[in-house]
Parts: structure tokens; sequence; C-alpha cells
């Protein structure tokens, strides 16, 4: 009797096993954090150069560009794709390095707080385990 309760427990465990290995290969929640946090921060940057906030120039369409590019990295990561991920990982490093320049010559407190904030998912994104879930 006690060699059927034996096996019983361990079917149920190789079916527990089973399920959280397939579960495993999905999207890390930091990984969604990330990307709801650059589209808001892409479409903030898109209105602001619309209405001239960067100037009329070439820094306007720059920008643009820029945050086309992001946008479709952002849709590509959520889809769990490579180059989505390469997109958003320039991006974070770009953003941070950005906010780290303006800082260094200005002084001003929040950009040192956004470029670390940029840093650090960075450096989420970088990791083995938000690497190996991309396709």
């Amino acid at each position: 009797m006690s060699g059927e309760f034996g096996s019983a427990v361990v079917d149920e465990r190789a079916d527990e096993l089973r399920k959280l290995e397939a579960r495993a290969h999905g999207m890390l929640p930091g990984v969604a954090g990330i990307c709801m946090f650059m589209l808001v921060l892409t479409l903030i940057n898109a209105f602001a150069a619309l209405q001239g906030k960067f100037g009329t120039g070439g820094g306007k369409y720059g920008v643009l560009g820029l945050c086309t590019l992001l946008a479709a990295g952002v849709f590509g990561l959520l889809r769990l794709r490579r180059w989505g991920w390469a997109l958003v990982l320039g991006g974070c490093l770009t953003l941070a390095m950005g906010n780290m320049f303006v800082f260094h010559k200005t002084h001003v407190a929040p950009f040192l707080v956004q470029g670390l904030f940029a840093l650090v998912f960075f450096l989420y994104l970088v990791r083995t385990e938000v690497r190996d879930r991309l396709r």
C-alpha cells in the first residue's frame, strides 16, 4: 500500500515540475514593468518633440526617430523577441548615459535618479534569466 502512495506522490511532483517548467518560459514581471516604463517615456518624448521642445531642426527628428525605434523595441520585447530586447537594452543604456551627462553638466538631482533607474533596468535586462527566455 505504501508503494502505491509513494508512486502517486512522485507522479504528482513530476506533473507539478512540468507545469512550473512550462510557465518558466514566459515573461518575467520585471521585463513587463520595464516595457511599460519605456513606452510611457517614449510617448512623453515623442509628444514633446512634436510640440517643439527639442527645437525645430535635426533635434526634433532625431528624438522622433529614437522614439520610433524604442517603441518598436518595446513591442518586440513584449513578444519576447531578441531584436526587441536589443533595442530596449540600447535605449536603456542611452537613457542612462544621457541622464548622467545632463546631471554632470547641470548638477540637478532628478537627472541622476533617472539615470540610475535606467542603469538598473539595463543591468536587469542583461541577466541570464532574461536572455534565456527570448526567441
